[in-house]
């Protein structure tokens, strides 16, 4: 008899389940001899077949089918109610995400798909990126050191050719239209032959780019599906992409990127998964936001200056490793290269030494290193040493953060006492600075009917950021 195969629910866009691809092949190899079936929209998978990691797909619209068999594990990935429902219907041995129970109540199984949902509206100081939140509650932290991607290739000099991917899934994500023609002069000022890129719903824009560019760049959008677009991208030397998923498929595939993430988007949770590509952002306190609220056009758009991205593009092509840049240091900017840290996740590599790091990623590390050491990924001693480096570096930052954990603290206790379920905008009335753990304690109440054992559970999570500050 064969074994009981895994499913992994992925209701998502493209760019979601080319991030699923990363926990497809850990799966594999956690579990060996367990078939992975994954439920998805069949507009995004069916293209990506050829690229994907050995899977069975199935269009979420047939997958009541999957009420015959029995599963191994089920991982809900997707915020869809169609998918928390399918995840509370299907027989499984162990669900992980939203599972939508007969009364119509909706759980968070998994520490991590937990921290996960903690993020909406509140990922300023979130470190981990989503391939890995996809994978924490099911595969050992050792198994993705383990992991080894191969970073991207390198073109031959003589034939220089970028791709510009002008779209993304919002205008406030993307650049101009003037920007990308902008660029394009620039890139043929430095003899590199400019394609103009995008999806069916980007001709348009590609027309426009092209009129205000009047020189004579082949305008591809709309030309290719996604499995041609893989095949053309084996042409180019690099793309130059907001955040959208071709960039993700890009960098799946081996050809190097140039991210350039602005508007309402964190490179920490959707940048190029795999390490030797480049991010570029504003050098403004509020990148890497949920939801710009500071306008229709976020500001943060207005920083990236065609000529110095240009450069910097003409350069990446010819360096096999981003760390070995000349050009590290762009004016209104911040340039990363993907890697990895210490320990073997997800990081973004600061390639501006003149730059100090400011007092906002001392604070996500120390919420990092807090959140991996308080869901069972590592011992205290980093959160303990994070905390020590930032009372050290920012010390009115540490009292009011010690301040306000003990705020927390009492604020849970009062809740406990009254047995009252805490309101929603509990997590939002803490300083930004808390946030990260005050959203984490409310869907933990949430999550456990705001239970004693719930309010124990957050208080313990309190009592243990508390403890590292003594």
């Amino acid at each position: 008899m064969s074994s009981e195969p895994i499913l992994v629910l992925q209701m998502q866009r493209m760019g979601d389940l080319l991030l699923t691809f990363p926990l497809l092949l850990w799966l594999t190899r956690r579990y060996p001899g367990h078939p992975l079936w994954v439920v998805a929209e069949r507009r995004f998978f069916e293209p990506l077949l050829p690229l994907s990691p050995k899977a069975a797909y199935v269009d979420w619209t047939e997958a009541e089918g999957l009420k015959a068999h029995r599963f191994k594990m089920l991982l809900n990935l997707s915020h869809r109610p169609e998918a928390a429902w399918l995840a509370g219907v299907l027989q499984a041995e162990t669900r992980l995400g939203p599972v939508r129970t007969p009364n119509g109540a909706t759980y968070i199984h998994g520490d991590w798909q937990l921290y996960r949902a903690s993020l909406v509206h509140n990922n300023r100081h979130n470190r981990f990126h989503w391939a890995e939140l996809n994978a924490l509650d099911c595969v050992p932290l050792r198994e993705i050191q383990a992991t080894s991607m191969p970073s991207p290739r390198t073109p031959p000099q003589d034939t220089p050719a970028v791709g510009l991917f002008l779209g993304a899934s919002e205008a406030a994500k993307r650049p101009t239209p003037a920007f990308w023609a902008a660029l394009a002069r620039e890139l043929l000022a430095r003899n590199v032959r400019p394609v103009l890129l995008g999806g069916p719903g980007d001709v348009a824009l590609g027309r426009e780019v092209q009129a205000a560019l009047a020189a004579p760049v082949a305008d591809l959008c709309g030309r290719f599906d996604l499995s041609a677009f893989a095949r053309m991208g084996q042409t180019l030397g690099l793309m130059i992409t907001p955040d959208t998923g071709p960039m993700h498929l890009a960098a799946w595939t081996g050809l190097k990127t140039i991210n350039l993430s602005m508007g309402p988007v964190s490179p920490w949770e959707t940048g190029p998964h795999s390490p030797g590509h480049l991010v570029v952002q504003a050098a403004m306190s509020c990148t890497g936001c949920w939801r710009c609220t500071r306008g229709e056009s976020p500001c943060c758009r207005e920083a990236f200056p065609p000529t110095a991205i240009a450069a910097l593009a003409r350069r990446f092509l010819v360096t096999a490793d981003p760390l070995q840049l000349p050009i590290r240091r762009l004016e209104r900017l911040r340039l990363f290269a993907t890697g990895r840290d210490a320990r073997g996740l997800y990081a973004l590599i600061p390639l501006d030494p003149t730059q100090p790091p400011p007092a906002r990623e001392a604070l996500s590390g120390l919420w990092r290193d807090f959140m991996g050491h308080a869901f069972g990924l590592w011992d205290d001693a980093a959160p303990r040493a994070a905390w020590q480096a930032l009372q050290h570096a920012h010390p009115v930052l540490g009292m009011r953060f010690r301040k306000g954990l003990g705020e927390l603290g009492r604020c849970l206790s009062q809740a406990l006492r009254t047995r009252s379920p805490l309101e929603e905008a509990f997590w939002a009335a803490h300083p930004p600075l808390l946030r990260p753990l005050a959203s984490v304690l409310q869907l933990t109440l949430q999550n456990h009917d705001f239970s004693p054992q719930g309010y124990a559970r957050a208080l313990s999570l309190v009592e243990r950021a508390h403890g590292l500050t003594r």
